[in-house]
């Protein structure tokens, strides 16, 4: 039996000039021992509380993007809206601030951020640069121990603060929790419009926080089941051109789209490999799906099962070595592991209740794999260790599918249907996120109804 967790509750590419990051060295302040961390692997526990008050400039310039004070205005929002988002942590209103730090090289009166009930605290400093980038300095604060925990400066053009915001929040996280953060990434899903007996798909990117919102296709040919390069900038999907189906390589930086192959037969579900040189997918024959890799740079394919049952969904575990994918070869839909040559096959679901398992994903970390569970009548998210053990379901939705993951392994995104009429009228195709506890769910905003999500890689 599942272990049930209860729930609470213009176009981008990367910049052409390198963000500089520095250690604030000369401003650190002597190493000591932190007294507040957060521990993101046990349930639900109360938010840090955290001021990120906005950072301080002394400029009076304004940029393409507005003045100096207000992008460090807008970096503070930034930093506290995705730290907000993970779950563990609760930026103070500054309304409540007794004081604001005037500098990030000046020491706060720790007094008065501990009487507002502060732990931690962010300060920074933005700048108008001779050569018209802005450098950022910033500082994270133990309040209660009084000691720095963490400090860097970043040089940018004004244009990216956005992303040097994700880069702080990135910094902050890692420091309090001890792992990667993954604010700095994006993601690629399908925007869907029309009744449901009729949808437009097409396939649309943007940042993890949902700004930067663009659309690569034009809905003109169905779009499926994108999915981010672990190395490269580049995202695979299935489009159905003149009602044919072929595999495509999209580079979000050129905006090139390039065929992969032109296949006679149904092709479900590409997916790179952990080096980004293949790409696993399932592939229909004479009315039977099996699991196919193509090595990207001969455009060889190598069949990996051979089974009268339905293999589809093929998941790299992120050492290359193992995949996981789902077949109805003992009866019903369930999850399997194999090695990456194909050999090996086990299966790794089970349910009591018969219950049905589908578009399993092997988590960056390597261990646990996401899936959704089908049965009791609902569609449901949940994660596994990779053998199959602790099965836990972290989702209890009408209609839950398609889990990725954030590039650190602690969030997922996935999307949720609510039921349609009989003409396909009604219905809503949502994304959300949540994070191994089950208690952090989250909508995810998109301007249309959006489905198929995959998370990218950390963008740098």
């Amino acid at each position: 039996m599942s272990d049930k967790i209860m729930k609470r509750e213009k176009p981008r590419t990367r910049s052409l000039l390198t963000l500089l990051v520095l250690l604030l060295t000369g401003l650190m302040a002597p190493p000591a021992t932190a007294v507040i961390t957060v521990d993101i692997t046990e349930g639900y526990s109360e938010p840090l509380p955290i001021a990120i008050p906005a950072f301080a400039t002394s400029s009076q310039a304004t940029t393409t993007t507005g003045t100096v004070a207000q992008i460090g205005g807008n970096i503070a929002d930034v930093i506290s809206a995705d730290l907000t988002r993970s779950g563990l942590f609760r930026p103070l209103d500054r309304e409540s601030f007794i004081s604001t730090p005037g500098a990030a090289e000046v020491r706060p009166r720790f007094a008065n951020w501990r009487a507002i009930g502060t732990q931690a605290l962010v300060s920074g400093r933005v700048e108008l640069e001779s050569d018209g980038r802005i450098r950022v300095e910033f500082r994270l604060w133990d309040v209660l121990s009084e000691s720095q925990m963490t400090g860097l400066r970043y040089v940018f053009p004004a244009e990216n603060w956005r992303r040097v915001s994700h880069l702080i929040a990135d910094a902050v996280y890692r420091r309090l929790t001890g792992e990667a953060g993954y604010f700095d990434s994006r993601l690629v899903y399908i925007a869907e419009t029309g009744p449901q007996t009729n949808r437009i798909k097409r396939l649309a990117i943007m940042d993890q926080d949902g700004y930067n919102h663009r659309y690569l296709t034009d809905g003109r040919d169905l779009v499926l089941t994108p999915r981010f390069s672990p190395t490269r900038q580049e995202i695979t999907y299935l489009a159905y051109y003149n009602d044919k189906p072929r595999v495509y390589l999209y580079n979000i930086d050129t905006g090139k789209h390039e065929v992969l192959g032109d296949f006679p037969n149904m092709t479900f579900a590409p997916r790179f490999s952990p080096d980004g040189n293949k790409v696993v997918m399932s592939l229909a024959e004479n009315g039977n799906s099996d699991v196919y890799v193509m090595d990207l740079r001969t455009r060889q394919m190598r069949r990996l099962t051979s089974h009268p049952g339905i293999d589809t969904s093929p998941s790299y575990s992120p050492d290359g070595d193992e995949i996981v994918f789902n077949s109805d070869r003992g009866g019903s839909q369930q999850l399997y592991t194999m090695n990456a040559d194909g050999s090996s096959v086990k299966r790794i679901s089970f349910d009591q209740n018969g219950a049905r398992y589908g578009t399993p994903v092997w988590s960056p970390r390597g261990d646990l794999i996401a899936f959704t569970k089908l049965g009791e009548g609902k569609f449901r998210i949940g994660v596994m260790e990779t053998d199959g053990s602790r099965e836990r379901l972290l989702t209890d939705a009408y209609q839950d599918e398609g889990p990725t993951w954030a590039p650190n392994g602690r969030v997922l995104v996935y999307f949720r249907q609510t039921p349609s009429d009989s003409q396909g009228r009604g219905g809503t195709t949502t994304m959300w996120s949540i994070d191994l506890t089950g208690y952090n769910e989250r909508p995810v905003a998109t301007p249309l109804d959006a489905s198929d999500p995959a998370w990218s890689p950390l963008l740098r």
